[in-house]
């Protein structure tokens, strides 16, 4: 899965057309964050590990994000596919700086997690559906079409065929994307 999701990516920015970052309104630093961005496509590596895209709504400052691939278990011992969709609020950029900006972002959202629990030897199916709190910073570049960012992501689930009803976890993950326009 994630060898595909490489090649993938790299076939992305292989054939992509160039694109520029569009100049960023006026006001920086502990100011409010408008993105100079609209939507990007790529790697997030964690506890998920997939395809990852983000798209500014035209505030510049609100964004859909989603992902879709697999759930590694890193230190749980729970494999499977995952999707999910957030809603994100850029409340504030952090700092600026001539070649970025680092805005904080919040959000809200969901996920379905099909899985496979392999603790203890016992191979247990089950699913999910999630509550997502994602919180983070994203260093959104002010001149190349690209931002890298770090997230926690405070998940509720709500388990079905499975021998757990509730769980509660913190997810991690780190991605990169590339924004078409």
């Amino acid at each position: 899965m994630k060898l595909t999701s490489l090649v993938l990516f790299s076939v992305l920015l292989t054939t992509a057309t160039q694109a520029d970052a569009r100049p960023r309104p006026s006001g920086f630093g502990g100011k409010s964050f408008e993105a100079n961005k609209t939507f990007g496509i790529g790697l997030e590596l964690g506890d998920f590990a997939g395809i990852t895209g983000k798209y500014f709504l035209s505030n510049g400052s609100n964004a859909l994000q989603f992902g879709f691939g697999g759930y590694n278990g890193y230190y749980r011992d729970y494999y499977g596919f995952s999707l999910y969709l957030d809603y994100l609020w850029h409340p504030v950029s952090l700092t600026s700086a001539p070649a970025f900006e680092l805005p904080l972002f919040v959000g809200v959202g969901g996920r379905f997690w099909d899985f496979e629990d392999r603790r203890d030897r016992v191979f247990d199916d089950g699913y999910a559906f999630g509550i997502r709190v994602p919180v983070g910073v994203a260093f959104d570049f002010n001149n190349v079409p690209i931002d890298i960012f770090v997230q926690l992501v405070p998940t509720f689930n709500f388990f079905s065929h499975y021998r757990d009803d509730f769980g509660f976890w913190f997810d991690f993950s780190i991605g990169i994307r590339y924004f078409f326009n």
